[in-house]
């Protein structure tokens, strides 16, 4: 059901928000942690390893169509602040339109060049085969993918996260029994796992287009509004293809430690992989600060309440930093219990996976600051800000301080922990200052 956020106590719009899409993205982050954890207990660490760097890839992808939704969630907040329903059925309208056929596009290419990526990413040889298994699978699974994000980033504009949270259980609950069937009563491995992601995910939207149906939480929409409309569909690539490359862009960061990881050897490849697992669930609440503050704020400013945005922002700032520091502490004094979980033939990788942890995690306060930053500027249709410091972030200092320690330091992942930390800090100056900047200049201009 839409619902306007654009007055009433902001905290609690914060938090009425939030606390839906951060349960919904926490059973999605799980989709890529039941494989993990179950092909662990029934396989060894080559299909571990090959679960985790395939899923990596899966990741990547599902974030920069995350990003490029972004365009949408912006479109249609501003439209339902504005209380401009033809204008939020055109975008619903044309934002279908535009994904169906982009995720055509992507599954046809990537189907076809599998092998060559498994190879681009220097996988452990031993865990070759099994990934490309994984990803020929999940990449048939393209276009349900898609259809679930796009369903999630119309719902964040018309400030509903309750509806997607219900197909995404529905998911969540599929997709685990169904790895016990193929991984474990089948013995499928990691096709087995690809196979209960991609079929789970179908469930989800069929489940989510009925009830939707049901719900009527979409605005009537005609048959000429899933025709292209130039202004519309700029407006969604406005914002959403700045998004999607500065996502992409961090995948690609994170894709260039695990080859960097992959080429140390299986123990560190693992380490890294089950990590980057793990670190998926801890930047989960900074994540959703990013979504609530562009869904958010896009309505604020649409109805044109820039100050209750900018108090949005602070409480959404004042939360991920809290967070962020909180699993800091945790993981500094049992990280290697946390990688165990994942890891339980790996001794050495467990080892490994710890010291990378440490470094690592301490980047979940300074991430949760610009992710903040990010959606705000977003919201303002600024989303050039966020691209300009995620590129500077990667390419002075992820990935060049990532490969210098994996170098350098032969016996521990630690130094390559802190590169993702360092590169932070760089994004958490430039958003900082860019916004005292546009806050100075328009109260003088006031």
């Amino acid at each position: 059901m839409e619902r306007n956020y654009t007055t009433g106590p902001v905290f609690r719009a914060v938090v009425c928000f939030s606390i839906p899409y951060l349960i919904s993205y926490f059973l999605q982050t799980l989709y890529g942690m039941a494989d993990l954890y179950i092909i662990g207990l029934f396989c060894g660490t080559e299909s571990s390893t090959a679960v985790s760097v395939g899923s990596q890839v899966m990741h990547g992808l599902t974030v920069i169509l995350v990003g490029l939704a972004m365009g949408t969630t912006v479109l249609v907040g501003r439209s339902v602040g504005a209380k401009r329903d033809r204008d939020t059925a055109r975008a619903v309208g044309n934002t279908v339109t535009l994904f169906g056929i982009l995720s055509l596009v992507l599954t046809v290419i990537l189907f076809f060049c599998v092998k060559p990526l498994v190879s681009l990413l220097s996988t452990p040889s031993e865990a070759v085969e099994g990934t490309v298994r994984y990803l020929t699978v999940c990449f048939c699974g393209i276009p349900f993918i898609t259809a679930y994000n796009v369903l999630s980033a119309i719902c964040r504009g018309l400030g509903d996260t309750k509806t997607p949270l219900r197909y995404v259980g529905v998911a969540c609950v599929c997709n685990i029994a169904l790895d016990f069937l193929f991984i474990g009563a089948f013995s499928l491995g990691t096709m087995g796992a690809a196979l209960g992601t991609v079929i789970s995910q179908a469930l989800s939207v069929f489940s989510a287009l009925w009830f939707l149906r049901q719900s009527r939480t979409l605005p009537p929409i005609r048959i000429r509004d899933w025709k292209p409309e130039r202004g519309t569909m700029r407006a969604i690539l406005r914002v959403g293809i700045p998004v999607a490359v500065q996502d992409g862009l961090i995948q690609i960061a994170f894709i260039a430690i695990t080859v960097f990881a992959n080429r140390r050897g299986l123990s560190d490849a693992a380490a890294v992989g089950v990590v980057e697992k793990i670190i998926g669930i801890l930047f989960l609440i900074p994540s959703t600060m990013l979504s609530t503050v562009s869904a958010l704020d896009a309505q604020n400013f649409g109805a044109g309440k820039p100050e209750r945005a900018r108090r949005i922002l602070r409480y959404a700032v004042c939360i991920a930093l809290g967070w962020g520091f909180l699993v800091t502490v945790v993981m500094q004094i049992a990280a290697e219990p946390f990688v165990s979980l994942f890891l339980r033939d790996g001794g050495e990788a467990v080892r490994l996976g710890g010291q990378y942890m440490r470094g690592y995690v301490m980047d979940c306060m300074l991430a949760g600051v610009h992710f903040c930053f990010s959606g705000y500027f977003c919201a303002l249709g600024k989303s050039l800000v966020p691209f300009v410091h995620n590129l500077l972030s990667m390419m002075c200092v992820r990935i060049p301080v990532a490969y210098w320690a994996s170098v350098t330091f032969a016996d521990t992942l630690f130094p390559m922990g802190l590169a993702s930390t360092a590169g932070s800090v760089l994004s958490v100056a430039i958003c900082v200052g860019v916004y005292l900047y546009w806050k100075r200049r328009d109260k003088h201009g006031a």
